[in-house]
Parts: structure tokens; sequence; C-alpha cells
């Protein structure tokens, strides 16, 4: 689902986060690239240009903020944190199938849990996050032509 920047904003007042102008370009990029996720590094040159005087810490404390909130899902790609704007508020809860090829997020209907907790019986989980790599229809074709 697309997330529109009315929506998002709106979202942003929900969780007592005030808009300013870098929040709302912030939001902006995320919703223009809310089918992949973007390292925090790019997100960060993107948002310096924009906004010259704006501090590394300021931008890294928003989207931490953002997070917070469950706006912005981010994950770890080696060392480097990656992050993309929560795709389903709906389903709040949910996991993701990657591209390996072009990146593209699609997100997953059902969680394993319950079959995991079968194969752990007597222990308590706390959490979890469910991430499937390979390649998307199109990249596939894309390899084979």
């Amino acid at each position: 689902m697309q997330q529109t920047l009315t929506q998002a904003l709106d979202f942003l007042k929900k969780n007592h986060l005030k808009v300013t102008k870098q929040r709302k370009a912030l939001l902006t990029y995320l919703l223009d690239h809310q089918d992949q996720y973007h390292d925090v590094t790019l997100v960060d040159e993107y948002m310096r240009q924009e906004f010259p005087g704006m501090s590394h810490n300021t931008i890294y404390r928003n989207i931490r903020e953002f997070e917070e909130a469950g706006m912005v899902e981010q994950q770890m790609n080696g060392d480097q944190a990656r992050v993309k704007y929560q795709c389903d508020f709906a389903h709040m809860h949910h996991h993701h199938f990657i591209c390996q090829n072009c990146g593209r997020v699609t997100e997953l209907e059902e969680c394993p849990l319950d079959v995991f907790q079968e194969q752990l019986p007597g222990y308590q989980i706390d959490g979890h996050r469910v991430e499937l790599y390979g390649l998307c229809p199109d990249c596939q074709k894309a390899a084979t032509a």
C-alpha cells in the first residue's frame, strides 16, 4: 500500500512529533523510495544537500524517532543501517521478501512464528524478524533474457 505525504504527516502528529520542513522533506524522500531499503548514509546525504546546516545527529535522531513511532523500518546490511518507510500501518507486524538484485521489498502476509514456537517447547520468544531473499519475477525474467 502506497502511503501519501498527508497520511504520513497525520501519523507524525498522532505520535506527538512536531511537523518541521526537515521532517516533511525526510518523509517525502522515504515515501518516494518506500519500495526499497536505503542506506541511512544516502538518506543523510540527501538531507544534508537539502538542508546544508542540518547535522548528522539531527538526521539520525529523526530516523530513530520515526522508527520508535513505527513510521520506518530498519535493517542491518553488514555494518550498514538501512531504512524504509513502513509499508503497511494496518499490519504493523509483517515480514518481507527482498530482491537481491533490484532491492524491491514485497510484504509477506503470513507470519511463521507458530512453526518456530512448536519447535521450541518451553521457550519464550520475545521477538523475531523474518526476511526472505532471492530474485523478484522482473529480475528473473531479465536474467533469462
